[in-house]
């Protein structure tokens, strides 16, 4: 597997020696510098669904009368054949549902619509991925887990949702024999892939397709060999991550990384998110039906968007009646929960963090069903591209967190106080012989700030969580998945405090890869309930997805005011409760 294109070491160009020492609060750039995002190759928009061609066509969902006495699938053939007769590019033809997907010119959407065979034609919807992307406010978490990977596979939201307690009851650090481990209980992922090669997943994929593609290697990453989101990796993780195979950790983690939820469950994986996090309904649709195809009980969809139309609450409808449990991520604008998550046959998952407090970006609401981890989540991410981070100031070595998706590297100089990073005379004092920035975020966008202290002479960033609260807290912070960045690491409060009165000191900055990252976002609750609904069904298979449901529902821990609510929807789900309450 490739590496992405864009991660790389921070190029600056050396200054002449006659201006390598002048400082900048002119608002003027050190010459040389590349810094900032980079213009997209021109071959990735082929592998990007939500950009539509400019070809005068637009995408729509063709729904067909069902004739009295006809078979559905009968009524499907005849309106695709028709759809094709009039000129429309037909992608997807449905067995769940009397619809095709395809793209039409206003012409023959109107001689479409003139049909008696044509009920209506709905918005082929986009819909996105629901981890925290840059943008986003920051989430917070403890500055205890920073940067740092578990002592052992059992991370602190494993536990959260009881999954130890259902294998490995005696808590010997192996798998108990005979004990719910989701073995034989097919969970699809519909994402943005997976790399296929992640050592926590060796043996865990039974079968896969690309729906960006049409084929059948469903590797998160694109025509040219960009790595995508790895959000489908760390989703997948999650699930079912197996016990004792490790990537490459950090030095003071377990060498077995970390264990999904159900560590013996077999994953289908269906690609349907293109490298910027992005799908359409339709797409989604035919994943659902390849899903069941294949013999899914399980769909975990981390995304979502859009609202509700007649053939998304009958394709919905059909997967639940056909016995497949449809879980999906409530979203991140905190708002009201996101379609699809708000189906009345969806299980709609809210986040909460380690301290079972409701995650601020959290979406709340009528239609939440559980809540589940998703702030500061670990899990598997694309071998390599994960960071580990070290940093030192004279005679301290404070904690301190990778930005995701920074670059890694090896590097040193004088603490500057860049203040907000918001101009180009934003670090005061500062050469461009290169220097460590000090830089408190929320004025400009992180991306903004990073391209205006690296033009600036800045190796490497440290962003403070300053305005956060006076306990050990630090924003969760990303950078653009494409450009040239400088290796770029969070702290929290304290540390910031501690750093401003060690401005011009001497300051080292190791960022190193791994094949894990940590993540916020209902994208990494969502496949928490999957895993806990595999171990129920494992121990009990000839149970519905309806009783299975009730039992996380009747069993969840309950948070908030009692009884559901709209914040934490029936409470946090648990493992092992969840089995006591089966039928």
């Amino acid at each position: 597997m490739m590496r992405w294109g864009f991660v790389g070491v921070l190029a600056l160009v050396a200054c002449a020696p006659e201006s390598s020492r002048q400082a900048w609060s002119q608002g003027q750039a050190c010459p040389g510098v590349i810094a900032g995002e980079v213009t997209q190759h021109q071959g990735m928009d082929g592998n990007q669904p939500s950009r539509e061609p400019d070809d005068g066509r637009t995408a729509a969902i063709i729904r067909f009368r069902k004739v009295s006495g006809t078979q559905a699938s009968r009524v499907t053939a005849a309106g695709a054949d028709l759809a094709r007769d009039v000129g429309a590019k037909v992608s997807f033809v449905y067995r769940n549902i009397p619809a095709v997907a395809a793209r039409v010119t206003p012409e023959e959407r109107l001689a479409l619509e003139q049909s008696e065979l044509v009920e209506s034609i709905e918005e082929d919807q986009a819909w996105s991925a629901q981890g925290l992307t840059p943008g986003l406010l920051p989430a917070r978490v403890m500055a205890a887990s920073q940067g740092v990977l578990p002592t052992g596979e059992y991370t602190e939201a494993l536990r959260m949702v009881q999954a130890p307690e259902v294998w490995d009851a005696d808590a010997d650090g192996v798998l108990d024999v005979g004990a719910p481990t989701g073995e034989g209980v097919k969970v699809c992922v519909i994402d943005s892939g997976l790399d296929m090669r992640h050592p926590e997943l060796q043996g865990a994929v039974v079968a896969s397709h690309d729906f960006l593609e049409g084929d059948d290697d469903a590797s998160d990453v694109g025509e040219e060999g960009q790595w995508g989101m790895g959000h489908g990796t760390h989703v997948a993780g999650i699930i079912a991550a197996r016990m004792g195979q490790g990537g490459v950790t950090d030095p003071q983690s377990h060498p077995g990384g970390m264990v999904g939820v159900a560590p013996r469950a077999p994953l289908l994986i269906a690609r349907v998110l293109d490298l910027q996090g992005q799908t359409q309904m339709s797409m989604v649709f035919s994943a659902m039906e390849w899903c069941e195809s294949q013999g899914a009980r399980i769909v975990s969809m981390s995304l979502g968007g859009g609202t509700p139309t007649r053939s998304s609450v009958e394709a919905f409808k059909a997967a639940l009646d056909h016995g497949m449990l449809v879980v999906a991520a409530a979203g991140n604008q905190g708002g009201p929960v996101l379609y699809p998550a708000s189906d009345p046959s969806v299980i709609a998952v809210g986040a909460v963090d380690v301290h079972e407090r409701h995650a601020g970006f959290s979406c709340v609401g009528s239609d939440l069903d559980l809540v589940a981890p998703g702030v500061d989540v670990l899990s598997s991410f694309p071998r390599g591209l994960g960071a580990f981070s070290q940093m030192s100031v004279n005679d301290t070595q404070p904690m301190s967190r990778s930005l995701l998706f920074s670059p890694t590297g090896n590097t040193a100089g004088r603490l500057v106080d860049c203040g907000l990073g918001d101009s180009l005379d934003a670090c005061r004092g500062a050469t461009c012989d290169g220097f460590v920035a000090y830089v408190r975020p929320g004025a400009v966008p992180i991306d903004q700030a990073m391209s205006n202290v690296m033009r600036q002479g800045a190796r490497s960033v440290i962003f403070s969580a300053d305005d956060g609260p006076a306990g050990g807290e630090v924003n969760i912070l990303s950078l653009p998945r494409r450009g040239q960045w400088a290796p770029a690491v969070s702290v929290n409060q304290a540390t910031g405090t501690m750093l401003r009165q060690r401005m011009g000191s001497h300051a080292w900055v190791n960022l190193f890869p791994v094949d894990y990252t940590h993540s916020s976002g209902t994208s990494m609750s969502a496949p928490f309930v999957s895993g806990v609904a595999a171990l129920l069904w494992s121990a009990r298979p000839e149970l519905t997805p309806l009783q299975i449901r009730e039992a996380m529902r009747a069993s969840a821990r309950d948070l908030g005011i009692p009884g559901r609510d709209p914040v934490f929807g029936h409470g946090l789900v648990r493992a092992k409760d969840a089995l006591q309450r089966l039928p």
